[in-house]
């Protein structure tokens, strides 16, 4: 399996913009610009995406590692926060709260290291990995 994004920039780094469009068009030309990733403009930025794939992927690794230990998850909810410091993204910062029942807080805490350690965007990701896991 394959997934595909293009991205075309238009200008200088600073004073230039451009446009992301993913092969399911989901983001179809959704603006990016210096703004949008180092100030408070309007568009996405790749440390954005970054997270929103690290979240995703964890949480649907955790509801597939509940599953197997015989736990089905009424609901997980993952922030993910990425750190841009001095030009190097340098941490991924998952929580997750979650409503699973029956389970204990020791068995949700395995489950969730587990999912942390094994879903595939944190396998590629090259950098300090936080996790914060409760239940509520």
């Amino acid at each position: 399996m394959k997934r595909t994004a293009t991205a075309v920039w238009n200008g200088s780094g600073k004073e230039g913009n451009g446009n992301l469009t993913t092969q399911s068009t989901v983001l179809n030309k959704t603006q990016y610009s210096f703004n949008s990733r180092f100030a408070d403009g309007i568009g996405t930025n790749p440390e954005e995406l970054m997270a929103a794939a690290h979240a995703g992927c964890f949480t649907m690794k955790l509801t597939f590692v509940l599953v197997a230990a015989g736990f089905t998850p009424d609901e997980l909810e993952t922030s993910c926060a990425i750190s841009l410091e001095e030009g190097v993204i340098t941490t991924s910062a998952l929580v997750v709260k979650a409503k699973v029942p029956g389970i204990t807080n020791e068995k949700f805490q395995e489950c969730a290291a587990d999912a942390k350690a094994n879903c595939p965007v944190s396998k590629v990701y090259n950098m300090a990995i936080t996790l914060e896991a409760s239940l509520v």
